[in-house]
């Protein structure tokens, strides 16, 4: 009995030495410089701010008719995406870095109105595809055997391609909620480095909030009861470096 626990000992002893001795991470940590990639997956919804009459129906110009009922609520749920992107890592001091990770994301928003009249209801989907161009800072804790925890903040630019437009002769019931090309986020979150032997993997949480107001301002049924738009995101990454 005695020889088998000094047996198990001794092998629990060797397998912690050797977890502990290990440099791995394929040397992503030895340089000031290196690059990755990333995933994500992303959610996103809208922060409204309503106007002081939001619910008055919408009176169209061309007719001074009303075109909807008057609204019981405006609101925006979560909706999914995913984002891949690249890495550039810099060290600054043994437990600060800066990063510039470009990304390229697929997230549609939306945004629902309920009218009195349950039959207008409706769901306006703003579909955005953006080149997001954040720039962080990483705090970094002390390497314990082949894992350390990271804290990560900065801010991002985001630039919208290939956005949809309304036609001229659109019906004000069929008009798009529009939103702004470009916009700045701030970002915050936390993470883990895990090494592997080859390379660094680092599955991380960040949430991000837009600056400013998103919202496009046009005399259209979407747009005119609210005040102000903007943007929440959540994004679970995993970096490869």
């Amino acid at each position: 009995m005695i020889k088998r626990s000094l047996l198990l000992l001794i092998v629990l002893l060797g397998c912690s030495n050797f977890l502990f001795a290990q440099a791995w991470g394929g040397g992503a940590d030895q340089t000031d410089l290196s690059f990755g990639f990333s995933f994500s997956y992303v959610q996103s919804s809208f922060k409204i701010i309503k106007q002081p009459n939001w619910r008055q129906p919408f009176v169209d110009p061309e007719t001074n008719t009303n075109v909807s009922s008057p609204l019981n609520s405006i609101s925006s749920k979560n909706t999914p995406g995913f984002a891949v992107g690249f890495l550039t890592r810099y060290r600054l001091t043994e437990h600060l870095e800066a990063r510039i990770t470009p990304s390229l994301v697929f997230s549609d928003r939306t945004v629902s109105y309920a009218y009195v009249l349950p039959e207008q209801d409706v769901i306006k989907s703003v579909q955005a595809t953006t080149v997001d161009f954040p720039l962080q800072l990483k705090l970094k804790s002390d390497r314990v055997g082949n894992m350390r925890a990271y804290l990560v903040g900065g801010l991002k630019y985001s630039g919208a391609i290939g956005s949809k437009k309304d036609a001229a002769n659109t019906a004000p019931t069929e008009r798009l909620l529009q939103n702004v090309k470009g916009y700045a986020s701030y970002e915050a979150g936390f993470g883990f480095d895990i090494y592997f032997e080859y390379f660094k993997l680092s599955p991380e949480i960040k949430l991000t909030n837009s600056f400013g107001n998103m919202l496009v301002a046009e005399n259209t049924p979407y747009a005119v009861p609210i005040n102000k738009l903007t943007l929440h995101t959540f994004m679970f990454s995993l970096f490869f470096e």
